[in-house]
């Protein structure tokens, strides 16, 4: 990789994001470091690095596509990608324990945050990429996604939409190996991370299990690094172990 690679960051205002946009201004390979987020700007400790690119974005199909024609001179030096943002709850629901419990409207809302909206971003940037761009693209997933894995059941809507995401990534990945077949897409598990997505259950977590922002993203960045080329999806946890479908 030269000095010359950008990388772009969405939802760069979040937990997750905010450290990896951290990490990567402090590795002098990247030119510039693209951060999309709904906030119009970055957090005050950022907002003064000059390779700091903000672009903010209400994340509607419409603005995800304007954003990317905004990108369009930096799309060819991308060399990495991740797409982390999503929900799992608001101020009026959670995460469903039993069948009473679902609600259509809630349900759709989460299956486009989690599902369609990361699908937004991949058409608008990786369906850009050239063909022998050498780009590491990860998304935010979760073991939770993982259907062989489901032994306990409930979070219907939130399981439901990661395991959506994992088929659509896992077609996508099929398609980049013929149309960027140096490009690598990672499914990415981050563990119970503290950040607010997950402040609401973390107190049955045990502190070695609970990880900060900051450790999350370099264990990320770390597997990007590592990835090869190999037109699949891999879908993977933060100690870099394989999860099954």
């Amino acid at each position: 990789m030269t000095a010359d690679q950008s990388a772009l960051i969405v939802g760069a205002s979040g937990g997750i994001g905010r450290a990896l946009v951290k990490r990567l201004l402090e590795d002098g390979r990247y030119r510039s470091v693209i951060g999309i987020s709904r906030s119009e700007a970055p957090q005050p400790e950022l907002a003064t690095q000059q390779r700091l690119r903000w672009l903010p974005c209400a994340g509607t199909p419409a603005a995800i596509e304007a954003t990317a024609a905004e990108l369009e001179d930096a799309l060819p030096r991308l060399s990495r990608i991740v797409i982390c943002s999503g929900i799992l709850h608001d101020a009026e629901h959670g995460p469903e324990k039993s069948l009473e419990q679902l609600d259509a409207e809630w349900m759709a809302t989460v299956l486009q945050a989690n599902s369609i909206t990361p699908m937004l971003w991949l058409r608008a940037l990786a369906g850009k990429l050239q063909r022998k761009q050498a780009c590491r693209i990860a998304v935010l997933s979760a073991r939770v996604g993982s259907i062989s894995d489901n032994q306990l059941g409930g979070w219907y809507s939130y399981r439901a939409s990661k395991a959506a995401l994992n088929m659509l990534l896992k077609t996508a990945a099929v398609e980049l190996s013929r149309r960027a077949p140096a490009c690598k897409l990672i499914a990415f598990h981050p563990g119970t991370t503290d950040t607010a997505l997950s402040r609401p259950f973390q107190a049955r977590v045990p502190s070695e299990k609970l990880f900060t922002p900051d450790f999350v993203a370099d264990r990320l960045l770390g597997i990007m690094e590592q990835a090869r080329a190999d037109g699949t999806l891999s879908y993977l946890d933060w100690d870099n172990k394989p999860i099954d479908w």
